[in-house]
């Protein structure tokens, strides 16, 4: 009998897991620029929020929301959506992204902005069909070649 994926917000506790699942992303995804302990620390514990798709106790996905002040109040931003290859075509990425924006909207943000890169085009697919719309550049990230928006308002 196969056993369903769960997905929840990770904790402070769960800190092994989420770095795990971030450096098969990473290695997945050839990031350069990667969070620091600060950042995952704030995934963890506030203001942002990590979540983790998981198979019995192995995470098999993830994604993140930090806000963005230097943008505005009531601005965030999508980070490290990825689904294990064994594991993608099941749904995990649209409950990993809808706990995402139910948490954004629960906390009054109303603008969820992210970056990918031309290459991601199944991202980017993804992304369209939740409704961002294609924007300008909004940070410094040396690896971003495309940013999008979507209003939560």
């Amino acid at each position: 009998m196969a056993v369903e994926p769960c997905i929840r917000q990770a904790l402070v506790a769960d800190k092994s897991a989420v770095l795990s699942i971030l450096q098969e992303y990473y290695d997945a995804a050839s990031v350069v620029v990667r969070d620091a302990t600060p950042a995952i620390d704030e995934y963890l514990s506030g203001p942002g929020g990590f979540w983790l798709a998981q198979i019995g106790n192995a995470p098999v996905g993830c994604i993140a929301i930090r806000p963005l002040e230097n943008i505005g109040a009531h601005v965030c931003e999508v980070k490290r959506l990825y689904v294990a290859p064994d594991h993608r075509s099941q749904g995990l990425a649209d409950l990993l992204y809808a706990a995402l924006e139910a948490f954004a909207r629960s906390r009054g943000f109303r603008s969820i902005y992210l970056d990918t890169t031309d290459g991601m085009q199944a991202a980017i697919r993804f992304y369209e069909r939740h409704g961002f719309e294609y924007c300008e550049r909004y940070n410094d990230n040396p690896q971003a070649t495309l940013f999008m928006r979507k209003s939560l308002a």
